[in-house]
């Protein structure tokens, strides 16, 4: 019978890594492994009838009248010598907008620090989020399309005044405007408003030519697919678009399925927005509540991509105008920031399938975070918090454990005197079972009940922008980046050999040797994953030690470590 429940506990042991493999494998954009879901290919981009060239920058799809597009320029989507920056700083953004089609082409996030870097130092080294140059490009365009109209490439002129937000300004406006181009002219309205992540962003077509102008406005994110800083080959975060309707919800769009022309996600709709996700911050053109529009996902160049959505205008009489409200976010992935933007915009910090019980646990976090100061010890009082609140259920298991640990010596004699009958063995095994009143299986189901929950602790720890240069104790100065020293991952592989050594062993030598092996496997992986991580990990190991430790105690089983060195020593073959 222990052999069963041992088999059962590797079992659930082997089909958790296989999910969280696949789990893993669907968070970084890839398919899943063992359990793929149906795709839905992408349909291709139209064709352009009339023969015009068209610049690869610009989006080709069509909303419902599918108008084929006009002429274009042609060429990449960098900008062009006669370009001209232009600044804007406010109290949580430094932003650059390019004349060339009034685009946003950079954005320092001023009260976050650059990758490598603490928080003390965010004044000197903000973080970069949109950029434009020699080796990273991630930027916001919009434009027209559906004729000989303006466009992300068209030059435009600053037509307000006024680039700094400045005390007790609340608001500041930048607006450019782009000459005639078949008779249309449109105007780009950007409103910044202080301490907000979600800039204004107005639309005006003016039709002053001759004929009935049919545009349709694109709104898109260009970025290419370099990976987060912060990936490692031990665990990584989605990058790339993603795409959210009502419909469907949050559809990620890996880099990798658009170049096989195999993204799936909701082509048409009525809501919702479409983003650029990496870990921590996120991008979104956002169009309001009702407005028609087709979202796209595409591959512009080498290894650079677009994401972004297009809605029709409608007919524009000549001397008449239009204009279309949206919004653009451009920040950190803070769940009390994302959600007053738009619905499901929280969703781009992405707890994946266990969001549900990711999404209280990180509610709990902020909570505590708010009476300490410290998210260093909001983790700590965190886990211990939940372990107090399964501490029952972990009681029974350990309960069971140590009766098992109690009884292993006399499993261990009796398997060895009866291995050649292996019949009368488990009537022995139940016999002892019966007498001791153990029920080998009585410590599965409370740890398997807490899997999921410290699974999603782990997601919220990992997404969270706000262990990002967030000091603890010590020369732990960033909880998002690995210990400089390695002294954590070095507590928590000895923690995690301690917790081992409480366990009974298994009577089988190989069942032995895993369950020493695949902890330690285990702690390895640990010296490259974020001190937050770690720091829960081993409040868990340690909370863990000395509950097993003072349920033993008042059981009257000794505590005894066991340790592995008998089961590695090579034993001499017999000749």
């Amino acid at each position: 019978m222990n052999d069963i429940r041992r088999s059962i506990l590797w079992v659930v042991f082997g089909f958790s890594m296989v999910l969280l493999w696949d789990k893993w494998q669907v968070h970084n954009g890839n398919k899943a492994t063992f359990f793929p879901s149906a795709v839905v290919a992408a349909p291709t981009a139209e064709s352009n009838p009339a023969g015009s060239p068209i610049d690869a920058s610009l989006p080709s799809a069509g909303v419902s009248a599918n108008t084929a597009l006009g002429q274009a320029p042609t060429g990449a989507s960098a900008p062009s010598a006669q370009a001209v920056l232009t600044e804007v700083t406010t109290d949580v953004y430094k932003l650059t907008f390019n004349s060339e089609g009034g685009s946003l082409v950079g954005a320092q996030l001023l009260q976050h620090a650059a990758d490598g870097h603490t928080r003390k130092e965010m004044g000197q080294f903000p973080l970069n989020l949109l950029t434009q140059d020699g080796t990273h490009t991630y930027i916001a365009q919009s434009g027209l399309i559906g004729g000989e109209f303006p466009n992300h490439k068209t030059p435009m002129s600053l037509v307000s005044s006024g680039t700094t937000l400045a005390d007790g300004q609340d608001e500041l406006q930048i607006k450019f405007e782009s000459a005639e181009v078949g008779g249309v002219k449109l105007v780009k309205t950007y409103t910044i408003k202080r301490g907000t992540y979600a800039i204004g962003v107005q639309h005006a077509v003016v039709n002053n030519g001759a004929e009935v102008a049919k545009p349709q406005l694109y709104v898109q994110l260009v970025r290419d697919n370099v990976q987060s800083a912060n990936s490692t080959p031990f665990y990584s975060t989605f990058t790339g678009p993603a795409i959210y309707t009502e419909e469907q919800k949050y559809q990620k769009v890996a880099f990798t399925d658009i170049d096989k022309g195999k993204a799936d996600f909701i082509k048409t709709a009525n809501d919702g927005y479409v983003s650029m996700v990496q870990h921590y911050f996120a991008s979104a053109w956002v169009l309001g509540e009702g407005v028609a529009r087709d979202n796209f996902a595409r591959k512009i160049d080498n290894n650079l991509y677009a994401a972004g959505a297009i809605t029709a205008l409608g007919d524009i009489a000549p001397g008449q105008s239009k204009t279309l409200d949206s919004r653009l976010f451009v920040g950190p992935q803070e769940e009390k920031v994302l959600e007053v933007v738009t619905p499901g915009l929280e969703l781009v910090k992405d707890y994946g399938w266990l969001t549900i019980l990711a999404k209280p646990l990180y509610w709990l976090l902020e909570k505590i975070h708010g009476f300490v100061g410290n998210w260093g010890w909001s983790i700590v009082l965190l886990v211990l918090t939940i372990k107090a609140a399964f501490y029952w259920l972990n009681a029974k298991a350990y309960k069971s454990m140590a009766k098992m640990k109690a009884i292993n010596p006399r499993i261990t004699e009796m398997r060895e005197r009866l291995k050649s009958n292996p019949q009368q063995m488990q009537q022995e095994m139940m016999k002892i079972y019966r007498e001791e009143k153990v029920n080998p299986l009585g410590g599965c189901l409370p740890i398997m009940i807490q899997i999921p929950v410290f699974i999603a602790l782990y997601w919220v720890l990992l997404s969270s922008v706000e262990m990002r240069n967030a000091p603890w104790i010590l020369w732990i100065n960033d909880l998002a980046q690995p210990d400089p020293f390695y002294i954590m991952p070095l507590i928590m592989a000895v923690t995690t050999m301690i917790q081992t050594a409480l366990n009974p062993l298994p009577p089988d030598p190989m069942q032995a040797k895993l369950m020493w092996l695949m902890p330690l496997m285990f702690s390895v992986m640990f010296f490259f994953f974020p001190s937050g991580l770690v720091l829960y990990w081993i409040t868990n190991n340690i909370l863990t030690i000395l509950q097993q430790s003072f349920i033993n105690k008042r059981m009257g089983v000794p505590l005894k470590f066991t340790l592995p060195f008998e089961l590695f020593k090579s034993k001499p073959q017999v000749k």
